[in-house]
């Protein structure tokens, strides 16, 4: 917490080796937000970079005022920045179907069968995900957002994020169980 005091001081002085301390320590977790939620790399990487712009701006206009975690603010501002993407180019709304054209509902394996699995394979998962659906789980799983403000962040009603919430899983359970088929093979 200290050194990250220490760093928003020197953001805030105009000290360039803190802005590039702070993008080395930060860049790479911030990175994975951007792609969680865009399932673009290239994307991921200009939200990045628009990202630290931000926070290096905010962070001189005192926005930051040294409550709570750095990285845990920073990560909002790039989850924010990443669905304001997605909102300006409209690809939540091409996976936001009717409920009758949804598929049917696959269930989970048991945990012990998916622990093998690694992080990074999961969150490839998760990064596969239709953008709606890809958005409405990590609003709900990551960043702890109810249905009710999932619903207010992307003018859906409840029912549409529940109903995305409900089918962003049973994907990744068809696609943890595909995987473990495989890797018994």
């Amino acid at each position: 917490m200290k050194e990250e005091l220490e760093l928003v001081k020197g953001c805030r002085a105009g000290d360039n080796a803190a802005r590039k301390e702070l993008y080395t320590l930060y860049s790479k977790r911030l990175l994975a937000v951007c792609y969680r939620y865009t399932g673009d790399i290239d994307v991921a990487h200009d939200i990045l970079h628009d990202g630290f712009i931000k926070i290096y701006k905010s962070i001189s206009k005192f926005d930051y005022r040294g409550n709570g975690s750095l990285e845990l603010w920073m990560s909002r501002v790039m989850a924010n920045l990443s669905l304001d993407y997605l909102q300006q180019k409209k690809k939540m709304q091409e996976v936001f179907v009717q409920e009758e054209e949804l598929p049917d509902v696959i269930e989970l394996p048991e945990k012990e069968l998916y622990e093998g699995i690694s992080d990074s394979q999961l969150m490839l998962f998760v990064t596969e995900l239709p953008a709606g659906y890809r958005t409405v789980f990590n609003l709900f799983v990551f960043e702890e957002k109810s249905h009710k403000e999932i619903a207010a962040l992307l003018h859906i009603n409840e029912h549409s994020s529940t109903s995305q919430l409900h089918r962003a899983k049973s994907m990744l359970a068809k696609k943890i169980k595909e995987f473990i088929r495989n890797e018994e093979r």
